[in-house]
């Protein structure tokens, strides 16, 4: 699955974050996202973009309802409270994108699903915070 450039945004510090994670955890996923994705200054990322700890809402096909997640690394994933882990299909196919984009992904058990980004609630960059 190729990515193409101008597909994905992240700032410099969630890729090298990101990076270092991939060394300890590897990650196919991630490391053809970050190979593929732009990566911009965390001062420069649009608002609509969703970074590490960006909270979010996204909507599934045939869902009622939009789910609100908040995208997180491995250990402070709980995603019965919607803290989905990066390293998870969901969370991989989610960074970086924006509103209006569809996540694609498979699951563990092959089975593939979808979701397009209805909002970004909370991003650290737009707050001011480019340390998180």
């Amino acid at each position: 699955m190729a990515m193409p450039s101008g597909g994905r945004t992240l700032t410099q510090l969630d890729a090298v974050r990101l990076h270092k994670l991939v060394d300890r955890a590897p990650s196919d996923t991630l490391d053809e996202l970050l190979a593929w994705a732009d990566t911009v200054d965390s001062r420069e990322v649009p608002a609509d973009v969703i970074t590490m700890y960006s909270q979010f809402e996204v909507m599934e096909p045939g869902a009622d309802r939009p789910r609100r997640l908040t995208l997180c690394y491995p250990d402070d994933a709980e995603p019965a409270q919607g803290f989905i882990s990066v390293l998870s299909p969901v969370g991989a196919a989610l960074l970086g994108l924006r509103v209006g984009d569809i996540a694609r992904w498979t699951g563990p058990g092959g089975q593939g699903g979808s979701a397009r980004v209805l909002a970004v609630l909370f991003q650290p960059e737009a707050s001011g915070d480019y340390t998180t």
